[in-house]
């Protein structure tokens, strides 16, 4: 058995216990206390009656309480008893052994002789006895005493009969509170054995496992809880192992071209200037091309870990004018025509960098997939307290397969091409992390009016106390 097991034995017996004690004391005591009150009023009952009989005598003999309590067939108790001032005998009921004549020193003819009613009741588990007394009274003197007793057997009987029951009851109650205890604390545990089983699988690095509890209690939810986390796990080593095989496999492709190039320059002879400054140009393109994965790499890194400036009132139009003039040089120099609209009233919860970050790669990387004397157009609008930015262009386009990945890190829709043109496979990745964690959404799709993708922005609009 386990600590927990024997955690909840322990607490389920000792609950039984308390119950049963409960169980078998209560209902006697009150049982008890209903007897006595009975046999009080019942004594009290049967003593007025005698003293009725008595209140007449100006003075008690034998004689005279003899003859007036002759009449008097039943009393209801085992034994009267009457007595003078003194608490001589005059009158006693019971047969043989009369203590007619003799003194009786009881505690209730004292008190009764004093004045006061007395009772007194005590049950031994085999009878109630019950003994009371009460003064007799002619004209504000008390000129004598009444005493009352009462051996009642049977009353006695059907109290232990009582409490027999109780006890057979109660001995049934914890054969079958234990039974169901043992049998609940055996579940419970085993489900938690599981539980716990499960989560040494998964903390030790076995993420496909789940937990088999199944029910819709609490151990049941926790452990629906529990898979699902693992599940969320499951998908996110998945995701770090192929980032990591992504990026060690990015990094390395410049790495080995430096190293190819430097080697060729240190084991060719007689290698002309012009060739050596070409093989060095190529070095330090491969050296760009690193230290831009690099960046996107941090940038990514950022991201994941939540280290994001906060938010101020971006106005995004100024921030999309720079970002034209920066790329409008490119644009020339490929033949592309670079235009945009903006109705000036889209402001976001943004920062300046990650709004130029964003509309730089977008159009960046229109610009590169676009073919001589193509376009490229930005539209940013407001529309029902949302800022749209537009991104349009005519180029090759996105096949549908590869339209449901593009944000995908490292995802490349043609390698060798991407390559060619600069790309990391990383950027599209960023914008759409920036947008997500700002409470926007980013879509590509097809043009309608031939080849070209757009891409649409889509960041909530800051209130007028934010901006």
């Amino acid at each position: 058995m386990t600590s927990l097991q024997t955690k909840f034995g322990l607490s389920y017996i000792l609950i039984i216990i308390a119950v049963l004690i409960l169980l078998n004391t209560y209902p006697l005591i009150i049982s008890q206390n209903l007897v006595f009150r009975s046999k009080q009023t019942s004594m009290a009952s049967s003593v007025s009656m005698v003293e009725a009989a008595l209140s007449d005598l100006t003075t008690l003999t034998e004689d005279n309480v003899s003859q007036a309590l002759s009449g008097i067939e039943e009393t209801g108790v085992s034994r009267i008893m009457v007595t003078d001032t003194a608490g001589r005998v005059l009158y006693d009921t019971r047969e043989p052994g009369s203590a007619v004549g003799l003194y009786a020193f009881y505690t209730e003819i004292a008190q009764a002789l004093n004045g006061n009613d007395a009772f007194y009741c005590c049950y031994d588990s085999t009878a109630f006895l019950s003994r009371g007394a009460s003064p007799v009274v002619y004209r504000s003197q008390t000129v004598g005493a009444i005493y009352a007793y009462e051996y009642d057997t049977e009353q006695a009987q059907l109290l232990k009969s009582f409490q027999s029951n109780l006890m057979k009851i109660s001995f049934m109650i914890a054969l079958l509170v234990m039974g169901l205890s043992a049998v609940l604390s055996q579940m419970l545990t085993r489900q938690i054995s599981e539980l716990l089983q499960a989560i040494r699988k998964v903390r030790e690095g076995a993420y496909s496992h789940r937990a088999a509890v199944k029910g819709k209690d609490e151990i049941g939810q926790i452990a629906a809880e529990f898979n699902s986390l693992t599940d969320r796990l499951q998908v996110t080593e998945d995701a770090r192992r192929r980032f990591v095989s992504d990026a060690s496999h990015e990094l390395k492709t410049p790495l080995a071209g430096i190293r190819l190039l430097s080697d060729s320059i240190l084991q060719t002879k007689n290698m002309d200037v012009s060739t050596v400054r070409e093989f060095v140009g190529d070095i330090g393109e491969e050296a760009q091309r690193l230290e831009r994965i690099t960046e996107d790499l941090l940038r990514l890194t950022r991201l994941d870990s939540d280290a994001m400036e906060k938010a101020e009132p971006v106005t995004v139009t100024p921030v999309l004018k720079r970002v034209i003039r920066m790329l409008s040089l490119v644009a020339q120099e490929r033949e592309i025509s670079l235009s945009y609209e903006t109705d000036g009233a889209a402001v976001v919860l943004s920062t300046e960098d990650e709004m130029q970050q964003i509309i730089y790669n977008l159009t960046e990387n229109a610009i590169k997939y676009s073919a001589p004397m193509g376009f490229v157009h930005l539209n940013l609008r407001v529309e029902e307290k949302t800022a749209v930015l537009s991104v349009e262009d005519n180029g090759i386009g996105i096949p549908d397969e590869d339209m449901g990945h593009i944000f995908e890190r490292f995802y490349r829709v043609d390698k060798n091409r991407s390559r060619a043109v600069g790309g990391t496979g990383l950027g599209l990745s960023i914008v759409s992390d920036t947008i997500k964690r700002r409470g926007g959404t980013i879509e590509a799709a097809h043009r309608q009016a031939g080849p070209g993708t757009i891409f649409t922005v889509r960041l909530p609009q800051a209130e007028e106390g934010e901006a």
